[in-house]
């Protein structure tokens, strides 16, 4: 409902996607997004949509005009809430699986670590006459000590982004 309410004022006034989403310093996709259903406008964007669109809130949230009473007010504000707590709960998903990925990375690179180290740089007694063998082992070499130099950055980048993505109790 509130998407088709955008897409048709926008028409009607004769606004191409490009041309709103400048009036809201958005990017177009943002309002592709809103048009097609994938996303909603938070509170402060209805706002704004409705003064670019110059139609009330209530309009856009599928209201006829009325005067506003208390219990329209009511409403919007309900419908606001769903909206607000639907987005919330995709943002917590999101966060929790940035955290998922990052604790990954960070136990992927503990383990190449210890594997590197295990191996002890197998391919130092390698015979390099063979010019694939020195090939492959100029290989192995680059990316052990490309991994060696970039996996603490990585491990701490990884750790802080685990505690960035942490559960915020507000």
């Amino acid at each position: 409902m509130l998407n088709e309410n955008i897409k048709n004022l926008r028409k009607s006034k004769g606004l191409s996607q490009e041309e709103l989403a400048v009036k809201l310093n958005v990017v177009r996709q943002t309002v592709s997004k809103w048009e097609n259903g994938l996303s909603v406008p938070d509170a402060d964007m209805l706002i704004a949509l409705s003064q670019v669109l110059d139609t009330p809130v209530s309009t856009l949230l599928g209201q006829t005009l009325a005067p506003a009473e208390s219990d329209d007010l009511k409403a919007i504000s309900e419908k606001l809430e769903v909206i607000n707590l639907q987005l919330a709960r995709k943002k917590t998903a999101e966060r929790r699986f940035l955290r998922g990925l990052l604790m990954a990375v960070c136990i992927l690179t503990v383990v190449l670590f210890v594997l590197l180290a295990l191996l002890g740089s197998p391919y130092l007694g390698w015979d390099y006459s063979d010019p694939e063998t020195a090939v492959f082992g100029a290989t192995f070499h680059l990316v052990e000590y490309v991994f060696v130099r970039a996996a603490p950055f990585l491990f701490l980048g990884s750790l802080v982004g685990i505690v960035l993505t942490g559960k915020r109790d507000s």
